[in-house]
C-alpha cells in the first residue's frame, strides 16, 4: 500500500507501501473467450527505438524519491527504488507486460512448467546456459536453495518481511544437469510464477548474517545488465554501471545514475539539466507542455501593473523591461526596486521554461489505484449499512473524471480490488454494493438508526471548547499549522461553489498523491423553510444523528507538498456525502505521521492512499484482506488490513485460489473473493493512478511504463540524427 508511490510487487511483498513506486493477473493461461480483463486503459509510453538506432554510452539520471536504505527487496524497510535496482541488476523469472500479464525473461529462463501435480506439484526451471552471476559462477539449484530455506519462515534469524509462497516449498533439487532446478511443494501454490523474482545469489541468501546486513549497503554479486557500483548516501546517488559479464543484449547505457529529488524540485532540477528522467506532478507537467509550444504573443494590458506580470506569455519579462524603460523617469526608488525585482524572477522562470523545452512528457496510467478506506473497527462504520451507504453516496466516475480527465487520461473508476483492467483477473464487481444513489443511501442510514434532526449532546474534542456545537466554521489550528475543518456544517463555507472537474482539478498533483489544495465545498441539499423560522433543536442542514451524536466521519489526510490531489478528492468526497447527511472532519497531517500514526494504527474513520495491483492477486492480495484476527499478546494482528474489515469467506476463497493450478478457476475464485470484498465495504476503489514522467526528447525507450517491466539494456539516447517511431520496437 502506498499514499505516495507504487513500486514493483517485490516491494509489496516487504512493505505495507508501495509507491513506485511499486502497485492483477493469473499465473498459468489466459481466460480464452471467457476473458473478462479487457484491454488497459492505457498503454506504455516510452518512446520505442530500435537498438540500431540507439547511441553507444551515456549516462542517464534518474530522479528518484530517495536512496534506499536497503538493496534487499524482502526485507521490511525496502521501497521502491530497492526494487528499481534489483529490476535492473538482479535475475527475474518472469517479467510483466504491457498488459499486466507474467512472461518468462529469456535472459534467464529457457522455460518453467508443473510437470507433476500428484502426489505433490513439482516445478522444472531450465534455465538459460548463459546466466551467470558477476563472479563467474553459473546461476543454479543452490540458489534458489538458499533463497527458498532464508524465506521459508522456518528460521527467525532471517528477518524477512513475508514469506508467502516460500513457505509451501518442500525441497528444492537439481535437476537432470546443472542447469535444471526442480522445486517441489508440500501443497499446491498457483502463483508459483511469483517466486524467485528477484534471485538474489547463495551469497547473500546462505546466511543470517549476510541476509540482515550484507545485502543492506552493496551487492557485491549480481546478474542483470547493469551491477551496482555505488551507494552514496552522502551525495543521494546510486551509481549503476553495465555489467561486463551479461551474457544478454549489451547495455546501451555505459551508466544509471538514480538521484534522490524531491518532487517539488524537480522541475527545476531539470531545467538547471541536472536530470534526465523523472516522475512528476501535473503542475509541472503542464509547464513543459507550455515549454513546447510556440512562443507567446501576449502584451501587457493598457493600465495593467508590471508588478502583476505583464504579458502573460514567454514575452512577459521582454513586456516588463519595455515598460520600465518606457517609465523610467516616472518610477521611485522603492517602485524601481519591486520592478527590478520581479523582472529577475520572470527572466529565471523564462530561461527555465526555455531549458525545458528539451523535454516532453511520457504519460501512462500506474499499475495502482488509489481507495478510499473506511476503518470498520469502531464507530459508526463499524456498522456495515454505514459503510456501504458511504459507497453509495460515491459519484465514482466523476471522481476519476476529477483526477484524470485534466490529464488527457482514461477517466475510468476501477471496478475490482484485486486487479486492474487488461490483467487476466479483472472483472467489474462493483455491481456487488451498486453505483451511486442517494436513496439507497439514505436508506441504509435509516435503517442503521442515524435520523435527521434528531437531538444532539455537545460533542467535546481536544483542541475544541464545544466541538458538537452548530455553526462552528473551522476547527482550530494544531501545532505543526495543518488544520481541520467540517464539510457538512451549516455555514458559508457549505454555500461556496464546488469547483471539481477540468478547472477544480487543472493543477492537481498525483506525485505522493496527497495534497494541500481543496475544492470549495457545496452545501447540503435540503427544503429551507421560510427565514425566521426556528430549527428544531440540534438540527443542522437536516444532518443525522443517533443516541445524541452526530454522524460525523474523521477524514484524515496528509498536508506535505504534491498533495493536492488527495486533498481534492477528499473534498469532492466530503460534498458528496454530505449530499446524503453524513458530515466530514477533514484532518491533514504531516506525511511523517500520515500512515505510522493514523493508517496502520487505525485513528482514523476516511483515509485514501492506494495499493499496487500484483500480477498474483491470490498471495499478495490476501494480507490486505484477511480478517483480522487477535495476536497472542491481546492485541488484533490486521496484517496488511488497514480497514480493519475482513470475512472468513474472503480468507477461504484466497487460500482456495492460491491451491487452484486451474487458470480458470482460480480468475472465478479471485472475482468471488472481489464481490465479497466490495460487499463488506471496506474499501472502495476510485481510479488508477496516473503516471506522469519528464523524459529528455533524445531519451528512448523508457518513460511511463504503465505495467511493463522496463528493459534497463535497452534505454538509452538516439544516435545523432536518429528519431523514435511509435511503431519502432525495442523488444528484442
Amino acid at each position: 500500500m502506498s499514499h505516495d508511490g507504487v513500486g514493483p510487487r517485490a516491494v509489496m511483498r516487504s512493505v505495507a507501501f508501495l509507491t513506485a513506486g511499486a502497485l492483477a493477473v493469473p499465473l498459468l493461461a489466459g481466460c480464452g473467450s471467457d476473458d473478462k480483463a479487457g484491454k488497459p486503459l492505457a498503454g506504455p509510453e516510452i518512446a520505442p527505438a530500435a537498438r540500431a538506432l540507439v547511441a553507444d554510452g551515456g549516462t542517464l539520471r534518474w530522479a528518484v524519491d530517495d536512496v534506499p536504505e536497503t538493496l534487499n527487496t524482502f526485507q521490511s524497510d525496502a521501497d521502491a527504488v530497492t526494487g528499481r535496482i534489483a529490476q535492473a541488476v538482479l535475475p527475474s523469472m518472469y517479467r510483466q507486460d504491457a498488459a499486466g500479464r507474467p512472461v518468462r525473461n529469456a535472459d534467464y529462463l529457457e522455460s518453467a512448467k508443473v510437470v507433476d501435480t500428484e502426489p505433490k506439484q513439482v516445478v522444472l526451471y531450465k534455465l538459460n546456459q548463459q546466466a551467470v552471476w558477476s563472479d563467474g559462477r553459473e546461476i543454479g539449484a543452490a540458489d534458489f536453495a538458499a533463497q527458498w530455506r532464508a524465506l521459508s519462515g522456518k528460521d527467525s534469524a532471517y528477518w524477512t518481511a513475508r514469506n508467502a509462497g516460500y513457505d509451501r516449498i518442500e525441497k528444492i533439487e537439481r535437476g537432470a544437469n546443472d542447469l535444471q532446478v526442480k522445486v517441489t511443494f508440500a501443497r499446491p501454490y498457483a502463483d508459483w510464477q511469483s517466486l524467485f523474482s528477484p534471485l538474489y545469489p547463495k551469497d547473500v541468501m546462505g546466511t543470517a548474517d549476510s541476509f540482515n546486513d550484507g545485502a543492506r549497503r552493496a551487492l557485491k554479486v549480481t546478474a542483470g545488465p547493469f551491477a551496482v557500483r555505488k551507494v552514496d548516501r552522502k551525495d543521494d546517488r546510486v551509481t549503476l554501471v553495465r555489467n561486463p559479464r551479461w551474457w544478454g543484449h549489451p547495455a546501451m547505457l555505459s551508466e544509471i545514475d538514480l538521484e534522490a529529488v524531491a518532487r517539488d524540485k524537480r522541475a527545476e532540477a531539470l531545467a538547471a539539466g541536472k536530470i534526465d528522467l523523472a516522475e512528476i506532478d501535473p503542475a509541472d507537467a503542464e509547464r513543459i507542455d507550455l515549454a513546447a509550444r510556440a512562443k507567446g504573443t501576449s502584451t501587457p494590458l493598457q493600465g495593467a501593473s508590471p508588478l502583476l506580470g505583464p504579458g502573460g506569455g514567454r514575452l512577459a519579462a521582454k513586456s516588463l523591461r519595455s515598460w520600465v524603460r518606457a517609465h523610467d523617469g516616472e518610477l521611485s526608488g522603492s517602485r524601481l526596486r519591486a520592478l527590478k525585482k520581479r523582472l529577475r524572477q520572470l527572466e529565471r522562470k523564462e530561461k527555465q521554461q526555455a531549458n525545458l523545452r528539451a523535454f516532453e512528457v511520457r504519460k501512462s496510467l500506474e499499475p495502482a489505484y488509489t481507495q478510499l478506506a473506511l476503518n470498520g473497527s469502531a464507530g459508526p462504520l463499524a456498522d456495515e449499512r454505514v459503510r456501504r451507504a458511504v459507497a453509495r453516496a460515491l459519484d465514482r466516475k466523476a471522481l476519476a473524471e476529477t483526477v484524470l480527465k485534466p490529464l488527457g487520461l482514461p477517466a475510468q473508476p476501477v471496478g475490482s480490488h484485486l486487479a486492474l483492467a487488461g490483467q487476466a483477473a479483472y472483472a467489474d464487481n462493483s455491481g456487488a454494493i451498486g453505483g451511486q444513489d442517494t436513496a439507497e443511501a439514505q436508506a441504509l442510514l435509516a435503517d442503521a438508526g442515524w435520523v435527521r434532526g434528531g437531538p444532539v449532546k455537545p460533542q467535546k474534542k481536544k483542541g475544541d471548547k464545544a466541538a458538537g456545537s452548530q455553526g462552528k466554521k473551522a476547527r482550530e489550528t494544531s501545532e505543526d499549522g495543518d488544520g481541520t475543518y467540517i464539510v457538512g456544517e451549516d455555514n458559508k463555507a457549505d454555500e461556496r461553489k464546488d469547483r471539481g472537474g477540468e478547472d477544480g482539478a487543472k493543477h492537481l498533483a498525483d506525485g505522493k498523491q496527497y495534497g494541500d489544495g481543496h475544492l470549495r465545498q457545496g452545501g447540503a441539499p435540503g427544503a429551507y423553510a421560510p427565514k425566521g423560522t426556528a430549527a428544531p433543536a440540534g438540527a443542522s442542514s437536516g444532518l443525522l444523528a443517533k443516541d445524541g451524536k452526530p454522524l460525523v466521519l474523521r477524514f484524515v489526510i496528509p498536508s506535505g507538498p504534491g498533495s493536492e490531489t488527495l486533498r481534492t478528492v477528499a473534498d469532492r468526497i466530503g460534498t458528496m456525502l454530505a449530499r446524503v447527511g453524513i458530515r466530514t472532519d477533514v484532518t491533514k497531517v504531516s506525511d511523517d505521521s500520515y500512515f505510522k500514526d493514523h493508517i496502520a494504527s487505525g485513528e482514523y474513520d476516511l483515509a485514501l492512499y492506494s495499493w499496487p495491483a500484483s500480477a498474483f492477486p491470490a498471495t499478495d492480495a490476501r494480507p490486505i484482506y484477511a480478517k483480522p484476527v487477535p495476536a497472542a499478546d491481546g492485541s488484533l494482528n490486521v496484517e496488511q488490513n488497514y480497514t480493519r474489515v475482513g470475512t472468513d469467506q474472503v480468507d477461504q476463497l484466497f487460500d482456495q485460489a492460491a491451491s487452484t493450478l486451474d487458470s480458470g478457476e482460480n480468475h472465478a475464485l479471485i472475482r468471488k473473493a472481489d464481490s465479497r470484498i466490495w460487499a463488506a465495504a471496506g474499501s472502495i476503489p476510485l481510479y488508477q493512478r496516473p503516471q506522469l514522467t519528464a523524459a529528455r526528447k533524445t531519451l528512448v525507450n523508457t518513460g511511463a511504463f504503465g505495467f511493463q517491466t522496463p528493459v534497463y539494456e535497452d534505454m538509452g539516447f538516439l544516435r545523432k540524427g536518429a528519431k523514435p517511431s511509435a511503431s519502432a520496437s525495442a523488444k528484442r
